[in-house]
């Protein structure tokens, strides 16, 4: 199955988004209502309905940008926060994006994209990242599908697949994550080398 622009924009338009909560998920907001520079440059790749950047802005984090390959993710987006600064939206395939920030969030997209592509993945938010900047956000560990996303993990995998870029401040089990998702969420806060 390839994972195309086509086939994200028909999860959208057939409502199938088991991974959106609808809401920013309890381990990331806790996160970032510890952040105090509200001035920081956020990206949000693979950011689908991304209630996280709704909550980022309505909490004056102004330079958050989101990044989604599916056109009706993004239009879903700017339909329930119009207000949302245009310039920080981008309809795009995050390997083809280029630009500098200080945090890159980590929600589902990780384990939407292929697992031949992780490594590039890994390369590329360093390539993303300011000197010292920040991937946080959270992994499943679960496994799931060989063949069609989610795509699972574990602990040990992660940790082999980003060392080599990042120093790992912190991977670790949730204790704070959605219901359905308890005991198989690792939060983490990997910092580029």
């Amino acid at each position: 199955m390839e994972l195309t622009k086509e086939y994200w924009n028909n999860r959208y338009k057939k409502l199938e988004t088991g991974w959106d909560v609808g809401g920013i998920t309890q381990p990331l907001k806790k996160y970032f209502d510890q952040v105090s520079n509200k001035k920081i440059k956020i990206l949000i790749p693979g950011s689908g309905n991304c209630h996280e950047a709704e909550y980022l802005f309505n909490n004056n984090f102004c330079n958050t940008y989101i990044l989604d390959y599916s056109q009706k993710a993004i239009s879903n987006f700017i339909q329930r926060v119009p207000v949302f600064p245009k310039d920080q939206i981008v309809n795009m395939n995050f390997f083809d994006f280029n630009g500098k920030f200080d945090i890159v969030v980590e929600q589902t997209f990780f384990c939407a994209i292929d697992i031949k592509k992780r490594s590039e993945y890994v390369s590329k938010v360093s390539d993303l990242l300011k000197q010292g900047g920040k991937l946080v956000g959270l992994f499943f560990e679960d496994q799931f599908n060989n063949d069609h996303p989610p795509f699972g993990g574990t602990k040990d995998e992660y940790i082999e697949l980003f060392r080599a870029y990042f120093d790992i401040k912190t991977i670790e089990i949730c204790y704070n994550s959605e219901d359905a998702r308890m005991g198989r969420e690792l939060f983490f806060i990997l910092i580029k080398k």
